[in-house]
């Protein structure tokens, strides 16, 4: 009697969590599909706001669960051998159900909170996937083929943009296949076009929304060869749609999936494939990064933390501070053999920040609803996480007892951060600047100014504009990862200095005139950025700009004005510019 209450009380929890999910699912998939009538009717504002809104809603459904069965069950009266139950109840309810990995991610959420326990310890969670997500059924499918042998590669590409029956007319369609076999010919040369029996088109069934784009993801399949190609969609001025680019290389497809950008908007039934997919045309990519990027970042953040555990597993080195100039808000530690690091919110600052722990959490998460447009690192954000005592560096604990010793809890063989920030591991710029060659020196501050002004077109003002705030990617692009100033462009009074009433008030270093909060002088900022020579001359050859209050000002107005700019994740050399369309040899006649 008491094994069948058991069992009985698992299947009803099983049951709960997984109705939890299936909402959540629903919905997700619900407000996903409002993108494509957002990128028809060209509403901007609407697909940003639809990523932010899509971010929080995972949150919403786990609290949702909890409620329920908190109402249902005292926590602390479902026994051991129930949850193992439900556990066991959940695995057999997700035969053949089409997110079951991700209704697994759901499942940790919803018992760790109630479980009141660190779920790293919890043998009741999902700590390794159990159910597989190889060859899912999906309706529609998770890709759709293209058989140039029968109709030839153009009418094969025009199939292909009709498929995804969008309800505003290509402007000139012929012309955009043209551009496309063209880019083709130049990435492929002699290999295109190509001539096996077997030749054939896989495209992803849903395109992939982000920003003012559309983006259609396939791969070319020639005997046994693959290679990949992304198509960039978007609006002309006319409001109709063209083809902007062909990408073919996969390290620059890979860019798109950049841990730097806005999570996509794509409608995805069966998620896993559309994940298998982008893995198999993008190795250098993990499941992990892709699950985040098509928006599903709770599942990338669970892939995460079992690679993570799994390192640990099979590395030795130590836990040791980051190299660089230590912030004045955060402790940041990292492992150097895994490439990511680690950031604690200070219990007490530095001079000169007065705010507190609240205020840095609510300038993170403000990043993480923002659009980054390539210049933001995402962040991953866990509490209770464990690390083995023996593998911390010494320095690295002196510094957690000194400046965030609420944050850390020390047991006899583990230390517990109880809340903490990851992100990708970069190259701070400073320290990049001083071993970097004139040519590479020249180069970061070259796109040291283009990472302010997109940034600023994205409205975002990164408060402290220091070198140290800034890292180098390996494609040798700048990003921003300090957070804790941050403001919205629109939210900032960009004025210029006045001028002092007499010389004497100049001369003495003090300030002659009101500041209020708010207040942004960008004429003070070449004293803190352009102290070198050789950096002085590049950054006024190419962002002088940035040095008056008068960019700031327009970048302002703009955006008050409702504009959104235009970013382009490839480089502008990819583009099927009007200027070299007009250069190219085009079939004028539309589809």
């Amino acid at each position: 009697m008491i094994a069948h209450n058991t069992q009985t009380q698992g299947r009803s929890v099983a049951q709960t969590m997984l109705e939890g999910f299936n909402k959540h699912y629903r919905l997700y998939r619900e407000v996903t599909a409002r993108a494509k009538a957002l990128f028809e009717n060209r509403d901007w504002h609407g697909i940003q706001d639809l990523v932010a809104e899509r971010i929080q809603m995972y949150d919403q459904r786990v609290q949702e669960a909890v409620a329920i069965l908190r109402s249902e069950y005292a926590a602390d009266a479902l026994s051991d051998e129930v949850w193992a139950a439900a556990k066991t109840e959940y695995i057999a309810l997700l035969v053949n159900h089409k997110q079951p990995e991700l209704a697994e991610t759901f499942f940790n959420s919803v018992s760790t909170r109630l479980l009141s326990k660190e779920y790293y310890n919890n043998q009741f969670i999902f700590i390794k996937p159990a159910t597989s997500t190889e060859y899912i059924d999906s309706d529609p499918p998770t890709f759709c083929s293209f058989y140039p042998s029968k109709q030839g590669l153009r009418d094969c590409m025009r199939e292909i943009l009709r498929h995804f029956d969008w309800q505003v007319p290509f402007a000139h369609a012929a012309k955009d296949i043209s551009s496309i076999l063209r880019a083709a010919k130049q990435h492929f040369q002699a290999e295109w076009p190509p001539e096996e029996l077997n030749l054939h088109v896989q495209v992803l069934n849903s395109p992939f929304y982000r920003n003012k784009g559309a983006y259609i993801f396939g791969r070319i399949i020639n005997g046994s060869s693959r290679h990949p190609f992304a198509l960039a969609i978007v609006h002309n001025n006319e409001g109709e749609l063209m083809v902007d680019a062909a990408l073919f290389d996969p390290k620059q497809i890979a860019v798109l999936f950049s841990f730097a950008r806005a999570y996509f908007l794509v409608d995805m039934p069966v998620p896993s494939g559309y994940v298998q997919f982008l893995n198999a045309i993008l190795p250098m990519r993990t499941p992990g990064d892709l699950y985040t990027m098509v928006g599903l970042h709770k599942q990338g953040k669970n892939i995460w933390w079992r690679e993570f555990v799994q390192h640990l597993e099979y590395s030795h080195d130590q836990f040791i501070l980051a190299p660089g100039v230590k912030g004045l808000v955060m402790t940041v530690f990292t492992l150097p053999s895994f490439p990511y690091v680690f950031k604690v919110i200070k219990d007490k600052f530095g001079p000169n920040k007065d705010f507190d722990q609240e205020y840095v959490r609510r300038k993170y998460l403000l990043v993480k609803k923002h659009d980054r447009v390539g210049r933001m690192t995402d962040i991953l954000e866990f509490s209770n996480v464990p690390l083995p005592k023996s593998r911390c560096s010494e320095e690295f604990l002196e510094e957690m007892r000194q400046m965030a010793p609420s944050q850390l809890e020390e047991h006899e063989n583990h230390v517990v951060i109880k809340h903490v920030y990851v992100e990708y591991r970069l190259k701070p710029l400073n320290l990049f600047m001083q071993k970097a060659d004139p040519a590479e020196k020249a180069a970061a501050v070259i796109d040291y100014g283009y990472a302010l002004k997109e940034l600023a077109s994205a409205n975002i003002f990164p408060g402290d504009m220091l070198y140290k705030n800034f890292g180098m990617t390996r494609f040798g692009r700048v990003i921003f990862y300090d957070y804790d100033e941050i403001e919205y462009m629109t939210d900032c009074n960009f004025r210029k200095i006045p001028p002092a009433p007499n010389p004497e008030y100049e001369m003495s270093g003090e300030v002659w005139y009101p500041v209020h909060k708010g207040d942004v002088f960008p004429e003070e900022f070449g004293p803190f950025l352009l102290g070198e020579p050789d950096v002085r001359q590049v950054f006024l050859q190419h962002h002088k700009d940035l040095l008056t209050p008068e960019f700031w000002q327009g970048k302002k107005e703009s955006l008050q004005q409702g504009r959104v700019d235009d970013f382009y994740p490839y480089p502008q050399s990819l583009r099927f510019t009007p200027e070299k369309l007009a250069k190219g040899l085009v079939d004028n006649t539309d589809v």
